[in-house]
């Protein structure tokens, strides 16, 4: 399985975010995207996942209302959509793929930059 996570790049406070996750290596039937990030000096944080098959969302608390995560199945492609950002929003994005069965998340991608400014 690879997942390759791309859109980062320099935000201004206020504005939004579109990071891709283009997932391959085999079919992704009852498996389940996350995404993450990782702030500098700061633990892994979970932002949100949803499933491949109907495309349920869950949010963690911290960015609900701010963040839309959805998925393009003929591309096998998810996506995480922020907007309202603030200098605190900067981290390494990662996205991360499991089966619905497993506990813990099997896959990362590289991770993604995105950096807010003031």
């Amino acid at each position: 399985v690879q997942l390759q996570a791309s859109g980062g790049g320099l935000v201004q406070a206020g504005g939004s975010l579109r990071l891709s996750c283009a997932a391959s290596g085999r079919t992704f039937t009852n498996w389940v995207m996350g995404w993450f990030r990782q702030a500098p000096g700061k633990e892994r944080e979970f932002l949100g996942s949803i499933t491949w098959n109907l495309g349920t969302t869950a949010y963690a608390d911290s960015v609900k209302g701010r963040a839309t995560i959805s998925r393009d199945k003929a591309k096998n492609t998810v996506y995480l959509h922020m907007n309202n950002l603030t200098p605190e929003d900067t981290a390494i994005y990662y996205c991360a793929t499991r089966s619905s069965a497993a506990r813990s998340y099997m896959y990362w991608g590289q991770g993604t930059q995105v950096t807010v400014s003031s």
